[in-house]
């Protein structure tokens, strides 16, 4: 595969080479015409001259002095792609210093009128140093002098314009400072006022200690409330307790507890029971209508009276109070006493809760609005701390751009001024002349490549293979070596020569075309005329000849004959005249031993119909019958319909093929029309082949002595004669 792809790569070197040989005469002239024009251009230039100076560019001064952070003169980009040295080459650039420039020199363009800007920019340059904060700024003139004062001057112009926009720039801040100064402060009252209206309206002191307080209040209150509830229960409890002990209800009991604790009521209780009980001693002793008796009676209702009377005015009740209840023992007194204070506890817990929940409520409600206060707070304190921070940080800038403003500030110092170049920078001789001979050869060999592709014509056997598709049986090398000079028979006067070798390895190349049967009867024939089918036919005949076989040379081409010019024979009788009868099959002439010529005769006015007669067929016939190899020179396919038709007649045809003469159009269309009338094509031969013009082919020397052995094997086997 390797050895595949180095032989293509030494064929297409081959062509190349091949192309320049045929075209070296183009080449040539083209390389001289441009390398004299570019000579003549060199020197009759002007010498121009160059000057260079350096800019450095810097943060302005008043950034450390008055801490302004790159904002006065600054040199930063707005975007992270761009770059401030790149902007400042532009700002060098503009036509407001350019003109200045101008301006300051009087400079004057070769017509003597004032200079342009675009002039003067195109002899303008200015780079930024890769790496480092510096610009270069070169300026080419014909006068070294003008060149450095250009590029001084614009240097020095271009420092003081940006010192100027710099204290402009400064100007212009510190007056807007001054006027946005008091609105910022305005901003700064309002906003304290408001946050001071806050706290007065919503009673704030401290939102979070409050939220801590009132937290913890809730916590406690909570606390309170669950005992306090307990105790509640407790007391609850033990006044059922005691009512279902005393068989009273609590009102019942605190009456008791009245009565049994007023003076009063217990005096006529006493003095009521007395008399009831000296009533009843009397009435064991007297009747009722006694006066004791009734004395005691009205005495007894009488205290009844006045005792309902107490219990009335001190007990607000509607239900009576049975007389055992008016007096009770110490130990159910205690009992009903205990049964009156749990009730009054009752009532003063149930008092106690209630205060409790609503201060817990009261707690609840303010602890949750602390989170909305709070977000107000903080909106009013954000308020109040940006405009604090802004007026601030204005008063600051304030009060630095006045000090900068008293400064001959600027970011830009000029590190290396012009020198007078002592020497010019162009125009560079050698360099010019190198560079015209290198674009002389690119052009020259461009030219070249370009005319031998507008060539159309087959220019190698590789493309002759490639485009007709039919087997390579020879390659005849072109007469213009030594040898072949003044001879169309090579093989017969040179037998020798590499073209006689060629045409052995033709014959022999020929003789495997057919496996199954004798090839008798060819025919030679080319697209178009001078290919060299003529010359091809000719010596493939002596070539045959040579070997022992009796052989026939046909000249059918009745349009342009060529063979007995070849054999220098006399053309008045011969085919044409066969075929119309005024011939007989002996006017062959014998031109050496084995090898016979008929000539084409007179030139018909219409070969087509000789050529398609009975006659033809007839006679080839005949020939193939006596001869042993009959080789007959037809005219072109593309011009002469009378080929197709001898090649109908034949065994085979062989199609020659000259480089450099026929083109690829032609070839094709040959080839169509042999396809479409259905020839039997046994191959092509290459004529006219440069000896160093195609790869991959033996040395017709090496292969001459080979071949002859080898053909005279072949004869002895296949029982024929060899040539002695």
């Amino acid at each position: 595969m390797e050895s595949k792809q180095e032989d293509q790569n030494l064929l297409e070197f081959q062509n190349y080479s091949l192309v320049f040989k045929k075209h070296w005469l183009v080449i040539v002239t083209v390389i001289a015409c441009v390398l004299g024009l570019t000579g003549l251009f060199t020197f009759i230039q002007k010498p121009i001259y160059e000057a260079k100076g350096k800019l450095l560019l810097k943060q302005s001064d008043a950034s450390s002095l008055t801490g302004l952070n790159q904002k006065l003169g600054g040199l930063t980009g707005l975007s992270n792609t761009s770059n401030p040295v790149d902007t400042e080459v532009q700002i060098i650039r503009s036509n407001s210093i350019v003109q200045k420039t101008i301006d300051r020199l009087k400079l004057k363009n070769k017509q003597g009128k004032p200079l342009t800007i675009e002039e003067f920019i195109k002899k303008l340059k200015v780079t930024g140093i890769r790496g480092t904060d510096v610009m270069e700024l070169t300026y080419q003139s014909n006068n070294a002098t003008e060149a450095a004062a250009v590029v001084n001057t614009l240097m020095k112009t271009y420092w003081e314009d940006n010192i100027l926009i710099n204290r402009t720039e400064t100007t212009s801040a510190k007056e807007f400072l001054s006027k946005q100064l008091p609105q910022i402060e305005n901003r700064v009252a309002q906003a304290e006022a408001a946050l001071r209206h806050f706290k007065d309206n919503n009673q704030v002191v401290s939102l979070e200690a409050e939220a801590n307080l009132g937290v913890q209040e809730i916590k406690n209150l909570l606390s309170e409330i669950t005992k306090e509830q307990a105790q509640l229960e407790a007391a609850k409890s033990r006044s059922m307790g005691l009512q279902n002990q005393l068989s009273l209800s609590t009102q019942q009991a605190f009456n008791l507890s009245i009565i049994s604790q007023s003076p009063g009521v217990q005096q006529v209780l006493t003095e009521y029971q007395k008399v009831q009980d000296d009533l009843a001693v009397t009435q064991t002793r007297l009747t009722d209508e006694h006066p004791t008796v009734k004395n005691l009676m009205r005495k007894e209702q009488a205290l009844k009276q006045q005792l309902e009377k107490r219990v009335g005015d001190i007990v607000y009740s509607q239900e009576s109070i049975p007389e055992k209840n008016l007096q009770i023992g110490q130990l159910k007194q205690t009992l009903t006493a205990e049964l009156v204070q749990s009730q009054v506890d009752k009532l003063a817990l149930g008092n106690k809760i209630r205060v409790l929940q609503n201060a817990f409520l009261t707690s609840q409600t303010r602890l949750r609005m602390l989170p909305q206060l709070e977000q107000q707070q903080r909106a009013l304190e954000r308020r109040l701390q940006v405009a604090q921070t802004t007026y601030q940080q204005v008063f600051k800038q304030l009060q630095e751009m006045e000090v900068a403003e008293k400064q001959k500030v600027g970011n830009v110092r000029i590190v290396s001024e012009a020198l007078i170049a002592d020497k010019a920078i162009s125009p560079k001789i050698i360099l010019n002349l190198a560079l015209g001979g290198f674009l002389g050869v690119l052009l020259g060999i461009g030219t070249a490549l370009l005319l031998e592709a507008m060539d159309k014509s087959l220019k190698t056997v590789e493309e002759a293979k490639q485009l007709l598709g039919y087997p390579l049986l020879g390659s005849i090398p072109s007469l213009s070596h030594k040898e072949g000079i003044g001879s169309e028979l090579p093989i017969r006067d040179n037998p020798y020569s590499l073209a006689s070798a060629a045409f052995e390895m033709l014959m022999t190349n020929l003789n495997f075309t057919f496996s199954d049967k004798e090839l008798r009867v060819i025919l030679v024939t080319s697209s178009i005329p001078k290919e060299g089918k003529s010359f091809v036919a000719a010596n493939l005949a002596v070539a045959k000849a040579q070997m022992g076989y009796r052989v026939l040379l046909l000249d059918a081409d009745l349009r342009r004959p060529r063979q007995h010019e070849i054999w220098e024979l006399p053309n008045v009788m011969g085919l044409s005249n066969l075929l119309v009868g005024q011939g007989e099959l002996t006017k062959t002439a014998q031109v050496m031993v084995g090898l016979e010529v008929l000539t084409s005769g007179t030139i018909p006015p219409n070969p087509v119909a000789l050529i398609d007669s009975q006659g033809m067929d007839l006679l080839i016939k005949e020939y193939a019958q006596e001869y042993d190899f009959v080789v007959i020179d037809a005219g072109s396919l593309v011009i002469n319909a009378d080929t197709q038709i001898l090649g109908k007649l034949v065994d085979g045809m062989l199609l020659v093929v000259r480089p450099g003469m026929v083109d690829s159009r032609t070839a094709i269309a040959a080839k169509s029309l042999v396809e479409q009338s259905g020839q039997q094509v046994l191959g092509m031969v290459v004529n006219g082949v440069a000896s160093d013009s195609d790869y991959g082919y033996y040395s017709y020397q090496q292969y001459s002595q080979k071949s002859r052995i080898n053909e005279g094997r072949r004869q002895e086997a296949g029982g024929r004669r060899p040539f002695l």
